[in-house]
């Protein structure tokens, strides 16, 4: 009993495992950030485009 409770203690491989999920977190967040960061972006861009397109003499 000694010896399974001295095992349980060194085994590390679910904090391991929970820190590879908080990262893989982390990295989720950041990738959904930018990505409407960059929507928001293009949007603008498309917006701008459309109003100079709209502004284009007519022949």
């Amino acid at each position: 009993m000694k010896n399974l409770f001295a095992r349980f203690m060194n085994d590390e491989s679910g904090a391991t495992a929970i820190e590879y999920g908080l990262i893989a977190g982390l990295i989720a967040v950041a990738i959904i950030a930018g990505a409407g960061s960059l929507g928001n972006s293009l949007d603008d861009m498309f917006d701008n485009l459309s109003g100079t397109i709209d502004n284009l003499p007519t022949s």
